[in-house]
Order: structure tokens, then sequence, then C-alpha cells
């Protein structure tokens, strides 16, 4: 793997001790089953005595990591190194690497090295794995703990891949195995081990579940708003008073996914639901420096002004993108979809561009360069707007946006 040594953070003695054994020593007695009562009043007889511990260990850990609201979502080759890196300099506090399949990672070198790879500035990182054997899952996990802050289950897949695969959101209908799951990582590695959910249609079954996966050992939760069925989150809004409710019922520290478009979401979402930070994914693939303030024309209103410090666009952040990609390999399938995605809207009015893109079966970084040059020349400019008063990062630096400390 292409990994570089990672810097200690410092810690006080008591948060060292909590850290050193984050893991190793919950989960010791019964835990809770799918027929556990909803009702809160019932819960401290399920739960074993170092339960509070647990708790306590998994809020020293987030509060180490400098407690992260603003994050990178996991997402199917397009959440790699260089792009990870691209949305950190423009705001991203945290960051996930693209979902990885447990059994492969474990069993093929090739696909680890071409798959994983990060870097001592990639941190925070949950590292995301998709399984159903919980054996299978751990020596996945212990391949990659030293070179990350969690490894993340993906329990919120709804593509029918993970339905064939028996994985991702389809593990919702059998919680024996989802709890089989975090118990294994929890008792055996050394770093925490975080889930990503769906909500149930049912409110009701959704905190049940998320009881379940905090009393497994879960040390932190994401909780996707949508239920398995909604997939098109352009036809379905994410239920924030879910992740509400979610967040109001467990005690480790709670991310919230869903309609985070620009930083109004992203305040509103805080806001509302009360979560310790939220995801974004499709949004970050049109514009990596959201978390900087910087928002597409879409979502521009009357109090929005095009930010004068070097017009940021989308053609900007392609090339930042490239350059990463030259520092950092990844495989070319991944490069291609960020082109397409950061210039849609430049194809769009220049389609013999994207066909010509289409027609590359082998890319070259010079080929890219090429198509982003063409369409400077066409006169093509779709800058990015920051909301006035605010301020995000440029070109030229990091400027100071009002929610961008931890």
């Amino acid at each position: 793997m292409a990994i570089t040594e990672t810097s200690t953070l410092s810690t006080t003695t008591s948060e060292q001790y909590l850290e050193d054994s984050l893991c190793s020593e919950i989960n010791q007695c019964s835990l809770l089953e799918q027929t556990h009562s909803s009702n809160p009043s019932d819960s401290p007889s399920h739960h074993c005595l170092n339960v509070d511990l647990h708790i306590e260990r998994a809020w020293a850990h987030w509060k180490k990591l400098g407690e992260p609201k603003f994050i990178v979502a996991p997402m199917v080759d397009n959440s790699e190194l260089p792009f990870r890196m691209l949305c950190r300099k423009y705001g991203a506090q945290a960051a996930y690497t693209p979902m990885l399949h447990s059994r492969i990672f474990s069993e093929n070198a090739k696909v680890r090295n071409l798959e994983f790879t990060t870097c001592k500035e990639d941190r925070p990182l949950f590292v995301q794995f998709c399984a159903n054997d919980p054996d299978i899952l751990l020596e996945a996990a212990r391949l990659v703990e030293d070179q990350c802050d969690y490894v993340d289950i993906n329990l919120g897949c709804p593509q029918r891949i993970a339905k064939r695969g028996n994985y991702g959101a389809f593990l919702m209908d059998n919680l024996p195995v989802v709890k089989s799951l975090v118990e294994s990582l929890a008792r055996n590695l050394h770093v925490p081990v975080s889930c990503k959910i769906r909500i149930f249609p049912n409110l009701q079954d959704t905190i049940i579940y998320a009881r379940m996966l905090e009393d497994a050992g879960c040390s932190l939760l994401a909780v996707h708003g949508r239920t398995r069925d909604e997939k098109d989150g352009t036809k379905f809004r994410a239920d924030w008073n879910a992740i509400k409710d979610v967040k109001a019922a467990v005690r480790i520290p709670v991310l919230a996914n869903g309609n985070i478009r620009h930083m109004d979401d992203v305040t509103s979402c805080l806001e509302e639901t009360g979560v310790n930070g939220v995801l974004s994914a499709e949004s970050l693939l049109e514009n990596p420096a959201l978390f900087a303030g910087f928002r597409t024309a879409e979502w521009v209103d009357g109090e929005e002004q095009c930010y004068d410090g070097g017009l940021l666009d989308q053609a900007d952040l392609l090339v930042e993108y490239l350059k990463l990609c030259e520092k950092y390999p990844v495989p070319w399938r991944m490069i291609r979809c960020h082109v397409h995605k950061l210039l849609g809207d430049w194809f769009s009015i220049h389609p013999q561009v994207r066909e010509d893109l289409n027609k590359q079966s082998v890319l070259t970084f010079e080929f890219l360069y090429d198509i982003v040059n063409r369409l400077k020349e066409l006169g093509t400019r779709i800058p990015l707007y920051v909301k006035s008063g605010q301020a995000g990062h440029s070109p030229n630096g990091l400027l100071n946006h009002p929610l961008h400390s931890t």
C-alpha cells in the first residue's frame, strides 16, 4: 500500500489510557437482541457493566480528532485519495475512503495497493468495508487499522449489487449478522469501529437498530436519512427528524448524511438535528469546495455574489485534482468519472468536447489538461459563488470561514 508515516497526536495521560484500550474490553456480556425493548427505561438491564466506559472512550477518540464537522462521505470510485485531498484543501475536516470489499481486499494484494492509498495528511480517515462475514471483515480491517482513525462498516448501500452480495443496507433484514460484524471489530481492533446506516420506514425500528449497534461496540454512527428504497436523492428528501431522534436515542457521536448541497444546508442540519458532523457526497463531486462556502449557480439566490478573489470555477478545481492524481496515482476510471462530474455543465454547452473525451479509450494527463484549455479557449467559464459576508478557500490560500473551525 502507498502509505506514508502518520504523525502521532498528543493526548493527556487519561486520554491515552482510553485510546490504548479503546475496543479491547467492551462487549464481554450480553447485548441487545433484535427483540430488545425500545423503551429507554429498559435499556440499563441489557447494557453490560462497562458500557459507560465504551461511551467515554468513543467521545475521547472523537475529541482527540478535533471533532470534525465537515466530512467527505464514502463514494464508490469517487472518494479516493486525490479527491479527498482536494476536498480537505477546501474545508473538509475528515473523509471516508470508497467502499472496499472485505473479501477481495483481504485476499488480493494488487487490489489493496490499487484501491487503498493514503498519506500522512489524509487524516482523520474512515476506511469503509462492506461485509457479511465477521472473520473476513476482521482480516481486512487489520490490514488498515494502523492507517486510519475508524474502520467503518457499510450498512447503507441500497444498490442491486449490494443485494446480490448480501451486504450494505440489505443486512437490515438480518440484524444478528450486523451485530456480529460490529462485535468482531470492536473486540479485536485497536482502532474504533463506526457504522454508516440508512433508516427503516418505521422510526422505532431505526432507534432499536441504532441502539443495538451502540451496544455491540460501535463508537460512531453515520445516519443517512433515507430508507433503503429511497435511492434517488433528487426525488426523496433525507429525513432530518429521524436523524435527530437517533441522535437523541444514542450516546455515541452521530453524523448526518443527506440534503447537504451548500453551507446553508450544513448550518441548518447541525442546528436542526444536533448531530456532531455532516457528510456530503454527490454535491461534493460537482463542487469539492462546498465546505469552503462555494456553491454552484444552481444554489445562488439574491444574496449571492461571485467570489472576487480569483473566480474559482470547476475547471480550476479539476486542474488541482489532476495535479493531485499525478502525485497520488489512482485508476483512470476514477479520474474519468471526476472529469465528467466537474465539467458536466461545461460539456452541456460544448458537447463536442465531451464526445472527444468519450472517444478517448486511453487517457493521459496531457489530454485532460488540453480538454480544460479547449473549454477556456471556447470562452466558457462557469464560476462558483460564495455568499456575501462569507469567506472560504481560494486558489491562493485559506480565508476564514465562519464554520471552518472545529
